[in-house]
């Protein structure tokens, strides 16, 4: 692909664009309680880690609500991706040429995944890079602005947990420590289940420290992250 090719903005057809129009726009933060919030887990499989570059290869999610994952609310897509070049990630995904050749179109795989997560605030490990790559990909596919709300395991689990020192804990360290165990480890469903199991674990910790809403949750965080910045000289 030519470099003018790559810059040219994709062509996004016009009944695309009619089903982005008719997604829900993202509810704000509520001040009710964890156990009444619906929430999204989403784990993002891609072709690498750069977010500028790699793209995504399959998407897995799973709904809490009423305090309990819903198992009848899952999603599982994986995307085909014409330019896809075989890389070292497939050792870790798994996912090879016959894979991403036999998934669905992205467009309508990230249309479906909207439609799924609604107005509903999205929780990921490591959600800054599951926010980035599908903010990349709504743009280019949809031409659609993700404007949810994330929240990020990888931040909750420390900041409810001061006393447990894990230094750059990964999501197997924090399952381990709470006696959780993922069934598939790098597949995009089992990753979004067994970081759903966990995020249950930490509202049950949150509503123990009287931080049972969303809105006071992101508040607490924030103030987490400014101590810690300020901590670390930033």
């Amino acid at each position: 692909m030519s470099l003018f090719a790559w810059l040219r903005p994709r062509q996004i057809e016009d009944s695309v664009r009619q089903q982005v129009s008719e997604l829900p726009t993202p509810a704000p933060l509520s001040e009710d309680t964890l156990r009444r919030q619906r929430w999204v887990v989403l784990d993002l499989e891609t072709s690498g880690l750069n977010t500028n570059r790699d793209q995504v290869l399959s998407i897995g999610a799973v709904v809490i609500e009423d305090g309990a994952i819903d198992f009848g609310q899952q999603f599982e897509r994986t995307l085909y991706q014409r330019d896809h070049k075989l890389t070292s990630s497939v050792l870790i995904h798994g996912l090879g040429p016959s894979a991403i050749a036999a998934g669905c179109d992205p467009a309508d795989a990230l249309l479906d995944l909207m439609a799924f997560i609604g107005d509903s605030p999205v929780l990921a490990f490591h959600a800054p890079f599951d926010q980035r790559m599908l903010t990349r990909a709504l743009k280019d596919h949809l031409g659609y602005r993700l404007q949810h709300v994330f929240f990020d395991i990888a931040e909750l689990a420390p900041l409810l947990n001061p006393q447990i020192t894990l230094r750059e804990a990964g999501l197997d360290d924090w399952t381990a420590c709470f006696g959780l165990e993922a069934i598939e480890r790098h597949n995009a469903s089992a990753d979004a289940m067994v970081t759903a199991e966990l995020a249950l674990v930490l509202f049950s910790q949150a509503r123990r420290q009287q931080l049972d809403s969303p809105v006071l949750l992101d508040q607490h965080l924030q103030r987490w992250r400014r101590r810690r910045h300020q901590s670390h000289g930033f």
